[in-house]
């Protein structure tokens, strides 16, 4: 993959969860200090929602509810990122898809224009509507901002032939298509978020956020994590 100008960055909400709790300030100086890394490519980032509420895994309140909560939160975590990457010397705006005084509605022309300027755009809100993911979110504002990658940020290291998790034998894909991916049904990102990628032809790659420089390497163009084109 040769070097991307312009990243979409897919952060799940578990990537602000910490020893301090749903919002972890040391998960906060992570996420900035990998961001901050990234020193000549046009960066924007679209948060979930996850470490405060799960709209689909909810038990006490209707998926709509529960859904118009979690993309509440995302806001609260879009408004941290916000802070701290200003701490940081960053230049941030924050579009949401949902109305909020603390934030501008979602213009993808505008956001290419901050990203110009040095700017990073966080989108908050999801796509403004239930029953739909964040990773569908970030596909949509990708396309919309013609980015070049859809990097999404796992604890694994990219997409595996079985679930890692269950300690059985399975094999890391470097590198699969879309079609290949959707067949397989694959659970590490939302099927409807891989095929609008696959309508746009717009590369995914899955890889571990754990991993210190692991958007540095994207942003460079190395191979690293899973390759969805």
């Amino acid at each position: 993959m040769h070097p991307p100008s312009c990243v979409l960055l897919k952060l799940s909400g578990e990537a602000f969860k910490g020893p301090q709790g749903p919002l972890s300030p040391e998960s906060l100086r992570h996420i900035v200090e990998e961001i901050a890394s990234l020193k000549d490519t046009r960066l924007a980032v679209v948060v979930g929602g996850g470490n405060i509420i799960r709209g689909a895994r909810n038990q006490w309140l209707g998926r709509v509810e529960a859904d118009a909560l979690g993309m509440l939160a995302t806001i609260i975590n879009g408004l941290a990122l916000k802070a701290f990457l200003e701490e940081f010397g960053r230049e941030v705006i924050v579009q949401s898809a949902i109305v909020s005084e603390f934030a501008e509605p979602v213009a993808p022309d505008k956001a290419s224009v901050a990203m110009r300027d040095g700017k990073i755009v966080v989108f908050v809100g999801g796509t403004g509507n239930p029953f739909v993911t964040t990773d569908t979110a970030a596909a949509v504002r990708a396309a919309a901002i013609r980015a070049d990658v859809v990097a999404k940020a796992s604890n694994v290291d990219g997409v595996f032939t079985s679930d890692p998790a269950t300690g059985g034998a399975t094999q890391l894909l470097r590198e699969l298509s879309f079609d290949t991916f959707i067949e397989k049904r694959y659970g590490v990102m939302d099927l409807v978020a891989v095929e609008i990628c696959r309508e746009n032809n717009l590369p995914i790659v899955v890889f571990n956020w754990n991993k210190l420089g692991a958007l540095r390497a994207i942003a460079s163009g190395e191979k690293i994590g899973t390759l969805i084109c």
